[in-house]
This record gives C-alpha cells, structure tokens and sequence, in this order.
C-alpha cells in the first residue's frame, strides 16, 4: 500500500532528518529532483530546455527556497530563469543568492505579470505545507496571468494540504512534484485535482516517518485480495451473498445489486425482494425469492439499494441486521437507520457492517450524532466509523473508507464518470460479494472502491456511460487488478 502523512507527521519526520544531514542539503537534493521534473515537462511540452523560459513564483520559506535552488540549477542548463518574488524581504537567502550567481533574473511583483506571460513553464513556489486558506490577492493575481504549464513544488498554492479544499484562489498545476512521502492534499477532494499529475522525489524522509495516516491501494494489492476459486472450491466455499434490494418502483436497483454480486466472485447470489422476476430474467444464476426470510443461508447481505423507507423496507433492514452475517448497508437502509436509530438494535454486535453513504447520506446519518461534514472528510468518516462501530465508505470524487479502529483508506478517481444513476447500487454489490468472501470489511469496501472506479473509466472511454455499461465492465476491471499481481 502507498502511504500518505499528515503535514504534521511529515514536519517532525523532516526536523529528525535535517537533525542529521548537513544544513541546506535536503533542500538542494529537493530542489535537484525538481529542476529534473522541470526539465522533463520543458522537453515534452516544447520540445527542448536550453533556451527555454522558465518563471518562479516564489513566496517567503522552504517551498520558495525549493523553486529558487530548482531555477539555479536549471541555469547550468541554459535555461533562462526568473524569479518573481512575492514578498521580497523574506526569500530564502541561500536559494536567492545561488539562482543570482548563476545568472537567474530577479523581479517584483510589478514586473511578475510580464514574466509569466512570456514563460514556458511557471513553478509554483509560492507557499509551503504551513499555509493554509486561499492565495492573497496580489499571488492571485499573478497566477491569474499564468498562460504556460504549472509545476506545483510540494502542493499547489492555495490549496489545503491535510484535506485538499479550495475555499478561493488557488493553483491549478499540471505536475505537483513532492517529496518524501505523499500528503493529503495529492489524494484528496479538489486537491487531486488541482495536483494534476503527482511525482515524488526521494530525499531520505522514509525511515523517520513511521505508520502512514492514509493508504492507498496498488492495482496488484487489489487483485492480489481478490477472491478467485482455487481447486477445492465450490459455490459455497467461496461466499453465498444476500441481496435485498429493488422494489416494484425501482427493480433496476435490484439488477444491478444482484448483477455486480454476480460478477464480482464465483460463488453463489441469493436475491430476496419485489424485483425477483425482473432479476431472474436478467441474471438466471442468482437465486430469487419474495423475501429475505425464505432466501435461505448468506455469508453476507447487501440491503438498501432502491429497497423503500416505508414499514416494508423496514422490516426487511431488520431481519438483515439480525441474521448475524456482514451487511453492506446502502442508499434506503442508510435513511432507514437515521430515521429509527433503534434499528441498531437488532445487529449482531459480531457481525461487521460497511455504510456506503454520498454526502446527503452521511449528514442524515451522522449529524444527529454531533457529526458534521466539513472540509476535512477523512475526520468526519473517521468519527463516524467510531460512533456507529461500523466502516463507513464516503463516496466522492476520492473515496474514504474508515474502519472503526483508525485505518482509512482514499482511492482517488481518474475521471467523474461515476456519477450516474445507480453507480452506487453496482458499488454496493461488489462490497456484498467480498464480505462474503470472508474479506476483510474494510479491505472489501477498498477493492470494491478500486474495481468500481476502473470499471467506469472502462465503460467510459472518454464518454458519458451508464451504470449498466459500468456492470458489464467489472470483468474487465478485476482482470486489471489480477494482471497487476506480481508474480
């Protein structure tokens, strides 16, 4: 798993580093891996780097003294650089008087504008992992002016490091170089986005950084934990899932639930509900009944999915939570359970249950247990998971899984392609396959995240999609993951 530290994490890990290299080291072996990005992005986007121009925005600190020493060592390269000093005064001395001697331009603020106009390349050097809130008006406006590629050093100004929110201006880079380790800001919410693309650069943090705050998947870890049948497998040994989903208004919901159980192992779906027929038609495999007292022995349920909030939906939620296995509650049971809190009451305190609520959901549910959603949704998942002993998966352009216990999972989407009408029932469905599996529930909700979203860049292909081409795509998506295993 790739890990990702808080600001804070990563500070102490740096100030235990610097403790024991000589001064001024660790910026220059930074400042050198950015210089090396920079030139890459010069060849690529215009097809040399002698000769070429390259602006800084450099604000006062460490990230400022990054772009100036990156900018010094582009010189030796001939490329002609200038440095715009956003607050002149308070510009890392050292980096200042390298990019001078070897040849660097330096302006203000007032010559800024002219600068980034005639640039190739512009570093984003204006403000560091301390900084917080958007970009003041006069770095807003210079970044206004910006008309060539960005490359973000560390993180795109303006954007929140720990929870990657935009609250004004900020920059939008093309390449974020970082270095150590990830943070936050490069998996999270606007932040993924505002980061473009993300490389990191080695500079000796690893050791002094101990357990990562976040994780993220690798494809080859997800298809590594995903469930295959071995030779003494069967139907059953494999993990019969429980779908109680659709009604007579909504039976797709139930389609698609069933459909994604289907096709996520090779075990066996069981479908109790009002959709049975429409199922039957669809998916001949799944075993169909009326209700989920004569749907017979599950390894796991999916409940919720176009299900109802009347007294039926109810009593079905009800029998789900009692049967004693894992549960992937979503979309209706979600409403359910904010609206009768008691209905807790009837889950097993063994069995383990994943909520996979959208941002509507999550504050039905959490906010009546002092819960908000605000800018920082890894916190926000992580209290709720405490409170109500379950993992809770919040769904969103980064998807954050939280366990009970402190873990937390992001798996950022490559595109919004998912966000169509009953993406979500398909999501659920692969969560109720693997719990049945006996997966890990937290690990469960993560492959399934994974899977989900490469199966809707799949369907996609750079167009709009629906959720039943994200269905057919799921093979297709596993298959991915499997080929990534290493051998």
């Amino acid at each position: 798993m790739r890990g990702v530290w808080t600001t804070e994490h990563v500070k102490a890990a740096e100030e235990r580093l610097m403790a024991r290299v000589p001064p001024g080291s660790l910026m220059r072996t930074a400042a050198f891996g950015l210089a090396t990005h920079a030139a890459g992005m010069l060849a690529r986007t215009t097809g040399g780097v002698a000769g070429r121009r390259v602006t800084l925005l450099v604000g006062a600190g460490n990230n400022g003294g990054d772009a100036l020493w990156a900018g010094a060592f582009l010189r030796r390269r001939s490329v002609a650089v200038t440095a715009v000093l956003l607050v002149p005064d308070r510009a890392h001395r050292a980096g200042l008087t390298a990019l001078r001697r070897a040849g660097g331009r330096v302006v203000s603020t007032v010559d800024g504008v002219a600068a980034l106009r005639r640039a190739d390349l512009v570093l984003d050097g204006i403000v560091g992992l301390s900084a917080r809130g958007p970009l003041r008006p006069d770095a807003a406006e210079l970044v206004a002016a910006i008309g060539a590629p960005v490359l973000a050093v560390d993180l795109p100004s303006g954007v929140d490091p720990d929870t990657g929110a935009v609250d004004g201006p900020a920059v939008s880079a093309d390449v974020t170089v970082t270095f150590g380790c990830h943070k936050p800001v490069h998996m999270l919410g606007a932040g993924a986005v505002r980061c473009g693309r993300v490389h990191l650069v080695d500079i000796g943090l690893g050791p002094e950084l101990g357990e990562p705050d976040l994780v993220v998947l690798e494809p080859g870890e997800v298809g590594a934990a995903w469930p295959v049948p071995g030779p003494k497998d069967d139907k059953y040994t494999q993990g019969v899932t429980g779908v109680a989903a659709g009604s007579a208004t909504y039976p797709g919901a139930a389609v698609l639930t069933a459909g994604a159980a289907v096709l996520a192992t090779s075990g066996m779906v069981r479908y109790a509900g009002a959709a049975a027929d429409e199922v039957r038609a669809r998916w001949p495999e799944v075993i169909a009944t009326g209700s989920v007292a004569d749907a017979g022995r599950v390894q796991a349920w999916v409940a919720g999915p176009g299900l109802g909030t009347g007294a039926a939906g109810r009593e079905v939620l009800a029998n789900v939570l009692h049967d004693g296995v894992p549960a992937c509650l979503d979309a209706d049971a979600i409403t359910l359970l904010a609206r009768d809190p008691d209905l807790w009451d009837a889950r097993d305190p063994d069995a383990a249950v994943v909520l996979t609520p959208h941002d509507r959901e999550f504050a039905r549910i959490a906010e009546p247990l002092g819960v908000t959603l605000g800018p920082d949704r890894v916190a926000a998942a992580v209290e709720l998971a405490k409170r109500v002993s379950s993992v809770v998966l919040l769904k969103g352009n980064t998807t954050v899984v939280a366990d009970p216990d402190g873990r937390v999972l992001v798996n950022t989407a490559r595109s919004a392609w998912l966000a169509t009408a009953g993406s979500g029932d398909v999501l659920s469905g692969l969560i109720g396959a693997l719990l049945a599996s006996g997966l890990d529930p937290w690990l469960a909700a993560g492959c399934a995240a994974w899977v989900h979203e490469r199966a809707g860049s799949l369907a996609a292909g750079g167009v709009p999609t629906s959720s039943s081409r994200i269905l057919d795509a799921v093979p297709d998506a596993i298959r991915a993951a499997r080929v990534a295993v290493k051998p």
